[in-house]
């Protein structure tokens, strides 16, 4: 990143080196996810391509999108506001934060289902939905898949078989900066998808002279207008290189190791879990809390300890303490992690019935 804005500050062909190093960056992605290289875009935030995938299909009134209310905000709003375009969004229900299965999607399809917008994985508990079984029976009622997979990609390998697209920031399990995201569009899905920002670059301009008739360009440029943040595109580059170096399913291994480490350090101290039991539908965030301490108290106390942990709330305004280790933290900072939280769960209250029976 630093020689990139080197590069802006000092040498006038800047724009002339810039896109040997969008070009390598884009064949990493497409290595790190599987992709085809020309199915990548680089379009900034998260939020950037849900959008472009929202307002860039063609809505009828009466099409239905199905999704999901607790998901993170940016998966939400983009499908609650096609209700302009008399789209009607249909909001599944989890017994549990997270934990879409197939069956509770499939109750959710009718005839006019559009499209199907999920996560990889809930912000919250941690839940990993199965990807492929929901992308497969989309796929069966000619249904559209759309999923936000910045809880995920970089630490666990995402199937595209069944996606038609994605959208994810590179700050989160990626490692790489706030700023830059990736787009991918199926080849297949292409042409059903139109640019929502029209530049000049993602339109053939040729030596930037405007043509009459609007053609857009190939492959993932179709959905870049231009002016790239090359310092953040170089640092996610950067940050692909070191995920393929250590391995996509060795790091998902490691992570689950951690998370089952730190979950097992803790259980016998009273604390209850809001991440799925199911090896298969963990991902990187083990979400947990104790029903007698406030996580707030936690928080403070493992902040001290050079323990960052996020706090999350649901919506009976419960907090959560979410634990989301990469590959290259250890067994033993989550074993000083568990210390912490158990000696916190020590200084539990007694209830009044633990008081009348005598129990310490």
């Amino acid at each position: 990143m630093h020689e990139s804005i080197d590069r802006a500050s000092t040498d006038a062909r800047t724009y002339d080196l810039e896109p040997a190093h969008i070009t390598e960056t884009r064949a990493g992605v497409a290595r790190l996810t599987g992709a085809e290289v020309d199915e990548i875009s680089f379009t900034g935030p998260t939020s950037s391509g849900l959008n472009a995938i929202a307002n860039g299909l063609d809505w009828n009134a009466g099409d239905e999108v199905v999704c999901y209310l607790d998901d993170y905000p940016a998966n939400v709003y983009p499908w609650l506001a096609l209700a302009r375009h008399g789209v009607k969004p249909v909001l599944l229900e989890a017994e549990r934060i997270g934990e879409i299965t197939p069956e509770i999607v499939e109750r959710g399809l009718t005839k006019r289902t559009k499209l199907v917008a999920l996560a990889s994985a809930n912000f919250c508990s941690g839940y990993r939905i199965d990807l492929d079984a929901i992308g497969a029976l989309c796929a069966e009622r000619g249904v559209l898949f759309s999923v936000d997979a910045i809880q995920t990609l970089g630490a666990f390998p995402i199937a595209l078989d069944r996606i038609d697209f994605f959208s994810a920031g590179a700050q989160k399990w990626m490692l790489g900066p706030s700023g830059a995201g990736i787009l991918y569009v199926k080849k297949s899905r292409r042409d059903l998808l139109r640019p929502v920002t029209i530049g000049g670059w993602n339109v053939q301009s040729p030596n930037f002279i405007a043509q009459r008739e609007i053609e857009y360009a190939a492959g993932g440029q179709k959905f870049e207008p231009g002016a790239y943040y090359h310092a953040a595109i170089a640092g996610l580059g950067a940050a692909v290189g070191l995920l393929l170096e250590a391995g996509p399913a060795q790091i998902a291994e490691r992570i689950l190791s951690l998370t089952q480490a730190l979950k097992e350090g803790i259980a016998a101290a009273g604390f209850e879990f809001l991440s799925p039991e199911e090896i298969n539908r963990r991902s990187g965030i083990l979400a947990f809390r104790h029903p007698k301490i406030p996580s707030e108290q936690f928080l403070e106390a493992l902040s001290k300890n050079d323990a960052v942990v996020s706090l999350r709330f649901d919506r009976e305004g419960r907090g959560w303490l979410r634990v989301s280790p990469h590959f290259y933290n250890t067994t033993d900072e989550m074993g000083k992690i568990a210390e912490v939280l158990i000696q916190g769960a020590a200084r539990a209250p007694l209830t009044s019935s633990a008081a009348r029976n005598g129990c310490v």
